[in-house]
């Protein structure tokens, strides 16, 4: 089973890449049969979407491996409480032939006490053209510098329950990457009719 990871931080070597890393971590002790593709936002320069196709034509490298994932998490810094303008643009570049009806686990990062207006907003709009189905599970990690810093360590009682609850995110949405491959093995998805959501 493939996971596809977003980072969506613009900031090199953000809170957001080490929270990304950390659940590649936790899917290699998964199992042989695990794999994952991250895509750092902080280091990857998309192109703003537009409407000819250009910006597509340069996504598609990264198009490619997500296509061949089966679940899709989603690291998201909280910016002035809102989700960073890469991460939208990375939505509109997806169409359902990369996301659709693939799980989606939602991961905000923030360094204070706040963080849940990311998951707000993602679940509001961004999986309404590109088709993902975020799973009811989330995960916000608060004081994200002092979570997550070492896999071998861990830093106190908080620190141990996100590690706890990513783990349990993870198994969960594996489960869900089971069940909806068979919604697109059912042969009832029409994209041609209806390729966008209303």
């Amino acid at each position: 089973m493939k996971f596809s990871i977003v980072c969506g931080s613009h900031r090199p070597n953000s809170q957001s890449l080490k929270i990304g890393k950390f659940a590649q971590h936790l899917i290699e002790k998964m199992g042989p049969s695990h794999s994952s593709y991250l895509l750092d936002l902080g280091t990857v320069q998309l192109p703003h979407w537009d409407e000819n196709g250009s910006a597509k034509k340069v996504f598609e490298t990264h198009a490619q491996e997500i296509r061949s994932s089966d679940a899709l998490i989603v690291v998201a810094p909280e910016w002035g409480g809102m989700v960073p303008a890469a991460l939208k643009n990375f939505f509109l570049l997806c169409s359902s032939r990369e996301l659709g009806h693939k799980p989606g686990y939602l991961v905000a990062v923030t360094s204070g006490i706040a963080g849940s207006y990311p998951i707000a907003e993602l679940r509001m709009s961004s999986f309404k053209n590109n088709g993902l189905c975020y799973m009811p599970e989330h995960l916000i990690i608060r004081y994200c510098e002092k979570i997550m810093n070492d896999v071998n360590k861990e830093e106190g009682e908080h620190d141990t329950y996100l590690r706890k609850r990513m783990q349990y995110g993870l198994t969960l949405l594996e489960s869900y990457a089971t069940a909806l491959k068979s919604v697109r093995d059912s042969g009832r998805i029409d994209y041609k009719t209806y390729p966008n959501g209303m």
